[in-house]
């Protein structure tokens, strides 16, 4: 009979691609899983894993078998929740996927606040770009992703909790002292820094912009907005940063100012996204609240 733990092993090997490294993971021998890996491939009469000492490839019969694996995975994750679910909020691990674009900004705002009212909460708190959180809540991997929005999230379920426009940040000397807000048209668009290709925030920006098919000629690519900050505090550049970055971005920095993109808006939306059926779904609502109320408090 096949068992849940061939089944644990072949989803490591194909998370890494190697057998020494998927034993590690799972925290077995080398021979231990090879052998589980024959039984569950002898049991099924199909080739999962194509090795050698090189490399291990996926066979396409057995990419269809590690789908139905992830499937099954995620069912009993979701199975054991269920007993915590009417237990005090909070009582188990809960691990949460955010973007780099927004994590730094966001959880110092709102994080206090959760272990305040929550003190025995445990939380683990991944940090990746959208694309891979969003296959990591596919997968059962982490609970909820806190992604800009829109972004495809297909077969998933979104809770907005935050709505904000970006700001133009430029150096001082280059702005008008009266200047309260400024329109896409009077950006110039050789001088405006963005983060590199695959970061979502520069979709956004640039959507926010209507320049969503003009090629920006700065060579400065970044993955960091604390880069483009230091960029535009040396008069190289100006750059666009949302609004609840501001405060920590340009906290020290005298010689910047943030003027309100004047553009139709909001410019981007800040969600909880989880798999549907989620078994934690009161928790995600206290997640929610606390993190628009501390929002308004603090970004308003």
């Amino acid at each position: 009979m096949i068992s849940l733990k061939q089944l644990h092993y072949a989803l490591a090997i194909e998370k890494t691609l190697h057998f020494r490294k998927a034993s590690e993971a799972c925290n077995v021998s080398q021979s231990a899983l090879s052998t589980a890996i024959n039984e569950l491939e002898k049991q099924l009469g199909v080739i999962i894993f194509e090795r050698n000492n090189k490399k291990v490839l996926v066979t396409n019969n057995g990419q269809l078998i590690l789908n139905k694996a992830k499937k099954i995975k995620l069912e009993l994750d979701e199975l054991l929740q269920i007993p915590h679910a009417n237990k005090q909020p909070f009582s188990s691990l809960m691990i949460i996927g955010v973007i780099p674009t927004i994590g730094p900004y966001l959880l110092p705002k709102v994080l206090p606040e959760v272990r305040k009212q929550y003190p025995s909460i445990k939380l683990k708190i991944v940090e990746e770009q959208s694309h891979v959180l969003v296959d990591m809540v596919k997968n059962g991997d982490i609970d909820i992703a806190i992604l800009a929005l829109p972004y495809p999230i297909e077969g998933l379920m979104s809770f907005n909790f935050w709505r904000e426009d970006f700001y133009w940040v430029s150096h001082k000397d280059e702005c008008p002292d009266q200047m309260t807000e400024i329109t896409s048209e009077e950006i110039e668009i050789e001088k405006l820094m963005l983060l590199k290709d695959g970061h979502c925030l520069k979709e956004h920006a640039l959507v926010a912009c209507s320049l969503k098919n003009k090629k920006q000629s700065s060579e400065f690519d970044s993955t960091s907005l604390h880069t483009l900050i230091q960029m535009v505090a040396s008069k190289l550049g100006t750059t666009l940063v949302p609004q609840m970055a501001i405060d920590q971005l340009i906290y020290n920095e005298s010689e910047l100012r943030a003027i309100h993109l004047n553009e139709p808006g909001p410019h981007r939306y800040i969600d909880l996204v989880i798999r549907p059926n989620y078994v934690r779904a009161d928790e995600l609502t206290i997640l929610k609240d606390i993190f628009t109320k501390q929002l308004i408090e603090k970004c308003s």
